[in-house]
């Protein structure tokens, strides 16, 4: 197999083009790729569809740099503090302009990703049943079957997933560990898949485990080593959440004028992942690592 690495620039202007559908933060609150979210800014990429679980203040970010033209999403906003404000002033206010919403549940978005992963067209279920998201997603329908009413939950099909691990070697075998979400259903789904490691090794150490291996490398189209890249969110074993980098952008982006001058200072104005990382401080970084360890026990793969 071939190398697939890349760098982050190389990664997002080689892989993420304008107008497509985008998987970020499939693992609900820790691994969100925010590095990803910074490049897409800085490129200037449009008209995307982003679609997650729980993306945190990500897809706030993105929808008030203007890169968004859809969200396919249970949620959108700052788990610390409620609704992003940029989230809102798209939907009221059409500012920097109006977004397209696909309203789902959790489980429902999570159904769709394994529908997309399973090659069907739909996946059932009665989860929906009696909610008012039959309502604000009319693509949503009610069927019988042998007298019972079940929803059909349309399988997703991204063009690109970006996903987080924690490892992974040069062709794209990865160890995830932790929460992994609908991590391994988004990559099977999706066309692409770019990797964030946090760190790259060789592929003995990913063949030690192959229980953990997130997806098989031939089909991860990009592997970035990067390592902080979810940074404000968690990595499981190596940082912790940055509680207070969340509160202080919900403080800061309350008005237009505000998110401005976030997204300036924290993105637009930063050359790369690693000018992002100092600028947000060694001394608040080292507080977030994991200082202790919580290890699995270990595994015998032997069968003679």
């Amino acid at each position: 197999m071939r190398d697939k690495i890349q760098t982050l620039t190389e990664a997002v202007e080689t892989h993420i083009h304008n107008g497509e559908s985008v998987v970020l933060g499939a693992c609900l609150e820790p691994m969100i790729p925010f590095a990803v979210a910074h490049e897409i800014i800085r490129q200037e990429k449009r008209n995307l569809s982003l679609i997650a679980p729980i993306s945190d203040i990500l897809f706030d970010m993105l929808i008030g740099a203007g890169s968004v033209r859809k969200i396919t999403a249970a949620w959108a906003g700052n788990v610390s503090a409620g609704l992003g404000h940029n989230y809102r002033r798209s939907i009221e206010k059409e500012i920097p302009h109006r977004i397209e919403i696909e309203d789902h549940s959790n489980f429902s978005l999570g159904l769709a990703l394994l529908g997309g992963a399973m090659g069907v067209p739909y996946l059932p279920t009665k989860s929906l049943l009696g909610t008012g998201i039959l309502s604000s997603n009319p693509n949503f329908k009610i069927h019988e079957y042998e007298g019972e009413k079940l929803v059909y939950v349309h399988a997703l099909t991204p063009d690109v997933a970006v996903l987080g691990v924690q490892r992974a070697d040069k062709e794209g075998n990865a160890h995830l560990w932790g929460n992994i979400g609908v991590a391994q259903d988004a990559a099977l789904a999706s066309k692409k898949v770019i990797l964030l490691a946090e760190e790259i090794v060789d592929k003995e150490t990913i063949e030690s485990d192959p229980n953990r291996v997130l997806v098989p490398g031939f089909k991860v189209t990009s592997v970035v080593h990067c390592p902080g890249f979810s940074h404000p969110s968690p990595i499981q074993g190596h940082y912790g959440r940055d509680h207070e980098f969340f509160h202080e952008y919900h403080v800061e982006t309350k008005t237009r004028e505000g998110f401005t001058d976030w997204i300036n200072k924290w993105v637009t104005s930063v050359g790369s992942h690693q000018e992002y990382l100092d600028l947000v401080g060694q001394t608040r970084m080292e507080k977030l690592k994991v200082k202790g360890e919580h290890l699995a026990s270990p595994v015998n793969y032997a069968s003679e």
